[in-house]
């Protein structure tokens, strides 16, 4: 097959941020507890108490920001049960994810030094559901206010006199749903009255985002946008791709060829979703002002056989590492509005990069994926053009073979593609118009496995992983690689 792809090279279109690369990290089964953190008296390799592998792995892939404490969790989380000492902290059930005891032992200090590790932004997800206004602007005092008050004294017999930062807070989470059923018009109210409190201490600006729709509910997005956008930095959505019959997930590794095209047409018809909802958002907030958060966003399977199904646990396989592919391509070529975004979840949940079982860990191939994809963070996006074909198994939905996402920092220009297909590589022509000087050299790796489902497990580490792909210097402008079927590739070319 023969495909083309046409990069304005010579013309910037805006800044892709870095937090489109985020991570989510809720109190839900194993991903705080057992994921990215173990205690300090654990026999696994830690730091203070954060495992050692894991914090690693995230680093390595350039982590920007991480959502904290939820989810669901985020609205039923009072934040005072969670400071102080172990013994004195309050233990309550995680009515959401599995009816397990939470002991509070990971709270704000836990998280926040947890950041300070990976050296990237908190993302704290305030209660609205069940918290009230002196409790949410009691926790933003405690966490960033550096003069004389009851919160940063508080703060201080904690063992942290000075305050931290705190650049990116929601206010609330999924109020449609789990956070409290509510209207939009309600919701809409309530953000009004709870930001206000969400007081900014000393210079530096705390990002307010508002709780925003699930997937395609565009009415939310109108109500919201009318009534409280002059107070709102960023508008959360959530979206994830789903088996198309939600109530009979499969489980990541158990599907059929049809399955593997219907579940990316489900994920790339998140590009629509965004596109809609940017045009509403247009109407209110022509300058782009607001950023669009999609906060939550990846695979939805069923739970592994033997696991909790409160705990969200899923395998990782090729097709998921397409969905990462295809998700972080659509949201660096709508960067315009698109400018944080979150996997749901970091460890051991969902779609995680890493899974962790005792004191083994393995990166699964969606955190190949963030690697490959590593370049694009702060670049410059680039307008790409693909012209390709339409694939698809029999009678499932046809997609686009080919897809792509291109920036730069300086002389060095990025490209991320993906083929959909499952049996047939791509030949691919690559046009980089408008380079000031001609290509020096390029250079390329692909991620893909023997089978559709290959994972990378405990027993075998590194069945998917990134290998080295040929990449032909067609002229001054052109560039040429076969793209292996069932692959994520990334190009990298220097002038």
């Amino acid at each position: 097959m023969s495909d083309v792809i046409f990069v304005n090279a010579g013309q910037d279109k805006n800044k892709i941020s870095r937090d489109i690369y985020g991570h989510f990290s809720e109190h839900l089964g194993r991903c705080i507890y057992g994921g990215f953190w173990v205690g300090k008296d654990s026999e696994i390799p830690n730091i203070n108490g954060y495992r050692k592998d894991v914090v690693e792995a995230f680093k390595e892939i350039g982590i920007p920001n991480i959502r904290w404490p939820g989810g669901c969790f985020a609205d039923e989380y009072h934040w005072k049960d969670g400071i102080g000492p172990n013994e004195n902290r309050k233990k309550m059930i995680n009515t959401h994810w599995g009816g397990v005891v939470e002991d509070n032992s990971f709270g704000t200090h836990e998280f926040l030094g947890l950041c300070e590790l990976l050296d990237c932004k908190p993302y704290i997800s305030g209660n609205v559901g069940s918290g009230t206004v002196q409790e949410m602007s009691e926790w933003v005092e405690y966490i960033t206010f550096g003069g004389e008050s009851p919160m940063s004294k508080l703060r201080e017999a904690n063992g942290h006199k000075e305050p931290w930062k705190l650049p990116l807070f929601g206010v609330g989470n999924e109020s449609w749903g789990c956070g409290g059923n509510m209207r939009p018009e309600y919701y809409a109210d309530l953000y009004r009255h709870y930001q206000t409190y969400v007081r900014q201490y000393g210079p530096d600006k705390i990002f307010k985002i508002a709780c925003g729709p699930s997937g395609a509910d565009y009415n939310w997005t109108e109500v919201l946008m009318k009534n409280a956008a002059y107070c709102m930095d960023g508008l959360s959505m959530h979206f994830y791709t789903v088996h198309p019959s939600f109530e009979h997930k499969q489980r990541a590794l158990e599907f059929e060829k049809k399955d593997w095209y219907s579940m990316l047409s489900t994920c790339i018809s998140i590009e629509d979703i965004i596109q809609k909802h940017s045009d509403i958002m247009d109407k209110y907030d022509p300058d782009k002002r607001i950023a669009l958060v999609v906060d939550e966003w990846g695979t939805w399977h069923e739970v592994e056989e033997g696991t909790n199904p409160g705990f969200l646990y899923q395998q990782n396989c090729v097709r998921d590492a397409l969905v990462a592919g295809l998700s972080l391509n659509i949201f660096n070529n709508h960067s315009d509005r698109v400018r944080i975004a979150n996997i749901a979840q970091a460890v051991n949940v969902l779609q995680s990069p890493v899974l962790t079982e005792g004191n083994k860990m393995i990166k699964t191939p969606t955190w190949y994926v963030f690697r490959m994809y590593k370049a694009h963070q702060d670049a410059d996006l680039l307008e790409s053009t693909v012209i390709t074909e339409k694939v698809g198994f029999e009678d499932s939905p046809k997609i686009n073979a080919i897809s792509c996402s291109a920036s730069h920092k300086e002389n060095v220009y990025t490209l991320t593609l993906t083929n959909a297909e499952l049996e047939a590589k791509h030949s691919v022509k690559i046009t980089l118009s408008g380079l000031k000087n001609k290509i020096k050299s390029a250079k390329a790796t692909y991620l893909s496995g023997e089978k559709m489902n290959s994972a990378n497990t405990f027993d075998s580490p590194e069945q998917v992983v990134e290998k080295s792909l040929a990449v032909k210097i067609n002229g001054a402008e052109e560039i040429a690689v076969d793209l292996p079927p069932m692959s994520v590739a990334q190009i990298t070319v220097e002038i």
